[in-house]
């Protein structure tokens, strides 16, 4: 791959990172402490501060050593001290503690005098400079094929950046994918999405209700505003305000994803207005009028034309 060369070791071709002064033409920090954190760009010596790519990918066989490169600008006026490290990353925020992908990353340090990988490095940016750091990504012989996300986290200043590593494991991959836990009221529908394959995820969603009467809601596919990882389980839920008043209905969501991946899940609800059916007499009267507004309401396109779906997404964890 363009951004991914196999190492014959790591402490043979890691090196320590190089400062390279930036031009007069680059962005001047408004105040001190200005930095970020980019994938480094493939010129030698250059003073722009990437060359397009939005984040590093990388793909080889199990038991290999991919090697990239971060460049760190210090647009500020003041020396600065950035630590970098490897994470896990689920859908952009790196998490705590790495198990997958953020363990496998290492930087060029020094111990006892010697060149060793590390799993952190504290890099010194002088004023207006650029630092290239070189990193390497050490696939363990038994890692499962498929997709795998990391990233690289930068602190300093009190804040932290992140550059976002697409790592491929060579092998078979899989999309799969399944739909749990549908529950409808409460002016929503929630329910679950579980990332049964190894590869990463954009899913699509449609909906649809029918009810006594006819269908009620019908939403065209979308795409959900979630990257669902390998083996990682989200709770979503749609907005549904204007659900009937007086219904039996059937819900179903259909979920598709890059791949093949396919899958459906149903759940009834029973919309009753008991307030309205307090009293025997009063009660058939509502009953009466509410039947009334629904034949009209059938006659209305139906999906929710007055309610833009705007789903809400709560990471639940890995599959359990």
């Amino acid at each position: 791959m363009p951004y991914a060369r196999v190492l014959v070791a790591v402490t043979a071709t890691a090196t320590a990172a190089t400062a390279v002064l930036l031009s007069a033409a680059a962005p001047v920090a408004v105040a001190d402490g200005g930095w970020s954190v980019v994938p480094s760009s493939n010129a030698t010596a250059s003073t722009t501060a990437t060359d397009g790519r939005p984040y590093v990918y990388a793909e080889g066989a199990p038991g290999t050593v991919l090697q990239d490169t971060v460049a760190v600008l210090n647009q500020g006026a003041k020396p600065l001290t950035v630590r970098l490290s490897g994470a896990d990353a689920d859908n952009v925020a790196a998490r705590g503690e790495s198990a997958d992908t953020g363990a496998w990353i290492a930087f060029a340090g020094k111990r006892d005098g010697r060149r060793v990988p590390v799993g952190e490095l504290s890099v010194r940016v002088p004023a207006r400079t650029r630092a290239d750091v070189p990193f390497t990504v050490s696939v363990p012989a038994g890692a499962t094929p498929g997709d795998h996300p990391g990233a690289i986290v930068a602190s300093a200043g009190g804040r932290s950046s992140t550059v976002r590593i697409q790592l491929r494991v060579a092998g078979p991959t899989l999309s799969a994918l399944t739909v749990e836990r549908v529950v409808v009221g409460a002016g929503r529908i929630s329910y679950q999405l579980v990332n049964r394959g190894n590869t990463v995820l954009a899913p699509k969603l449609a909906v649809r209700a029918d009810g006594v009467l006819g269908r009620v809601l019908d939403r065209a596919p979308r795409t959900l505003p979630v990257e669902l990882l390998p083996g990682r389980r989200v709770t979503l839920s749609e907005p549904w305000r204007d659900a009937p008043a007086l219904d039996a209905v059937d819900v179903r969501l259909t979920v598709t994803a890059a791949g093949g991946a396919h899958a459906t899940a149903s759940a009834s609800a029973r919309f009753v207005p008991w307030g309205a059916v307090a009293g025997v007499g009063g009660g058939l009267a509502a009953v009466v009028a509410l039947l009334v507004v629904r034949r009209h309401r059938r006659r209305t396109p139906v999906g929710g034309a007055c309610e833009q779906p705007r789903t809400e997404v709560e990471w639940t964890g890995a599959v359990s």
